[in-house]
């Protein structure tokens, strides 16, 4: 066999200098291929690589918690081996996500004692190493090392992107404007069009319809641009908002972006109800035959709401094993039905001939209504009884949340709210994929448009029908309109202080979209008042503005709404993406989407054609 020269100094060393050798040449290769530079992992969207070399002896496991994780546990992420001989190092490769800060626990897999924690938080796409070092026999240290930069997703960066041209698309506004007004003077929007529940057909002649339409003849364009602007935002998070996970929903506690849009449209259709129930009450039409147009309405779109989110019809009839039956629009439509209802139970034909010299006509817009305000207190009595006192099988009581509690009740997603959906409508006829079940790691199906949250939609509901009522008995006074609404607005946003104490996940009754929490519907319903009364002095007051382009789909919110649930994975609405995993490229897509939704909506409103239940 043939000598190396270079190994003659070394040959009397014998077996483990040769053994020595091939373990370090091992080394340098397995060290050589978990180079951030030679990794073969492809990391998707908020994510990125960890490279963990161990220099201890021993073998660690390595644990992550998120920062947005309420009460979670640590949830182990891998074993990294301890180092073979000296001079090696144990390197194991991990992806984590890059949403939110974690916290990663490094434990000893032979006595289970944490060895150290590290808090970061993780750039998209960046490679990271983390060098667990033993500094003595006790002590052990733990360092994050930045490999590879991660890349820029920021969203600020690709708004400024665009900047120039949305800079010439508002220098060009005053010019649109002009061509719109010129094109559409010939209809004005005097007659009102029930957007939220109404049925496919041209602009009809109130005179050939047995019931007056819904709306009085100086309709608020400042409500149709509200529910319009929900509408948009609503459709763009629902087609992704460019995957970014402030316009996904939150997993449990806390408000994101889309947890905004869905009760805003809830508030605008309760302040709908109230002009369009005081028109048919004025015009002498019988209680009777509303309560019925009401009720068939609120079937009809209840329906079309199971249609929608059951998309399998267009392969054959729907299967009752699989069939989702709560949804958003069933959800509008028991809101409306209840709202509805309880308004037309306090109808008043006129408003002009009440008492002034009375004690409670300050107040009118409330204390005239008081059975209504009754019935609802009652109802959401009976949603905090359900939530905090009804016995749930595998959950502590009263808990309201559900799922984390340090592991103690795994299936317990929703609490009361999941028991009653799973006990009346059953396992399968709910949503399988809630957003908690990513963070939280829940396995329980759980639907965040169930039965429990339906009384406190109704509350939302009336909370806008009761900004209704205030633009009824001050028509015309703006600024008694406005004073109210503010007032509103910080009587709610007090309520909810106290309700959250100020806090995400501490309070009495925190902010919950799944749940549909108390302190949600009042969080949300003080930003509705304040919203309204900035478009209603901006639009109806001063009339600096349109409303356009949300106005459009204000006055057609139901066809938009069903039409961009049907059509959603059909082109120009999605095609096929170069890079499936760029945030560009799905923002791109989503602004896309919306915004052919948004010009639909306004050919719609050139042709005169609205959809009528």
């Amino acid at each position: 066999m043939p000598q190396l020269s270079w190994l003659k100094p070394f040959q009397g060393t014998g077996t483990y200098f040769r053994i020595t050798i091939w373990y370090s040449f091992l080394g340098f290769l397995l060290l050589f291929s978990s180079h951030p530079h030679h990794r073969s992992t492809v990391l998707k969207m908020d994510e990125a690589s960890l490279t963990v070399n161990n220099e201890l002896q021993s073998d660690i496991v390595l644990s992550w918690l998120s920062d947005h994780c309420f009460r979670c546990l640590f949830q182990p992420l891998g074993v990294v081996p301890g180092r073979p001989v000296p001079g090696m190092l144990g390197v194991a490769n991990f992806v984590l996500s890059s949403q939110h800060p974690l916290t990663l626990q490094l434990n000893s897999t032979k006595i289970n004692q944490e060895l150290c924690r590290v808090y970061f938080h993780f750039g998209e796409h960046g490679n990271y190493s983390l060098w667990v070092k033993n500094l003595t026999d006790s002590d052990v240290n733990c360092t994050v090392v930045v490999d590879g930069e991660p890349v820029n997703s920021n969203l600020q960066n690709k708004t400024v992107s665009v900047s120039p041209d949305w800079c010439t698309f508002i220098s060009r506004l005053d010019v649109v404007r002009n061509l719109i007004h010129s094109l559409g003077s010939t209809m004005e929007t005097d007659r009102l069009i029930n957007s939220e529940l109404g049925s496919p057909n041209r602009a009809i002649d109130s005179s050939t319809d047995c019931i007056p339409p819904l709306v009085p003849s100086n309709r608020l364009r400042s409500l149709d641009t509200f529910r319009g602007l929900s509408l948009v935002i609503m459709v763009f998070v629902n087609y992704g908002g460019g995957r970014y996970w402030f316009f996904k929903h939150e997993s449990w506690n806390g408000l994101t972006v889309a947890d905004l849009v869905f009760p805003w449209f809830v508030f605008i259709m309760g302040t709908s109800i109230a002009l369009a129930l005081n028109t048919l009450v004025r015009r002498g039409t019988p209680h009777c035959r509303i309560l019925h147009k009401v009720l068939w309405r609120s079937l009809q779109l209840f329906l079309l709401g199971v249609l929608v989110i059951n998309p399998s019809y267009c392969q054959g009839p729907l299967s009752w094993d699989t069939l989702r039956i709560p949804g958003v629009l069933q959800r509008l439509a028991f809101s409306y039905v209840v709202a509805a209802s309880l308004d037309l139970m306090v109808a008043r034909t006129r408003l002009d001939n009440l008492p002034t010299d009375a004690w409670w006509y300050p107040a009118r817009d409330v204390l005239l209504y008081w059975p209504a305000w009754f019935c609802v207190i009652v109802l959401e009595t009976i949603w905090l009884c359900l939530t905090f006192l009804l016995p749930v099988p595998g959950c502590h009581l009263g808990r309201k949340r559900g799922i984390g509690d340090f592991g103690l009740y795994p299936n317990c997603t929703g609490g009361a709210a999941g028991y009653i959906d799973r006990w009346l409508l059953g396992t399968h006829h709910i949503y399988q994929n809630p957003s908690s079940r990513v963070l939280y790691q829940t396995r329980m199906p759980y639907d965040p448009e169930g039965v429990l949250g339906s009384i406190n939609s109704v509350l939302m509901t009336f909370l806008g029908l009761q900004a209704g009522k205030i633009i009824l008995h001050y028509k015309d006074q703006h600024a008694k309109i406005m004073s109210r609404f503010a007032i509103w607005g910080f009587v709610l946003g007090i309520i909810s202080s106290i309700l959250t104490k100020c806090s995400k996940d501490h309070g009495f009754i925190p902010v919950n979209k799944n749940l549909w929490s108390l302190s949600y519907v009042t969080t949300l319903s003080c930003f509705a008042f304040v919203i309204l009364l900035i478009i209603y002095y901006i639009v109806d007051v001063k009339k600096w503005w349109s409303g356009s382009p949300f106005f459009y789909p204000g006055m057609n919110s139901i066809l938009i709404y069903v039409g961009h649930e049907v059509f959603e994975d059909y082109f120009p609405f999605k095609w096929k993406m170069s890079n499936s995993q760029s945030h560009t490229e799905h923002l791109a897509q989503n602004l896309v989407a919306t915004s052919f939704w948004v010009l639909i909506s306004y050919l719609l409103y050139r042709k005169k054609i609205f959809w009528k239940i």
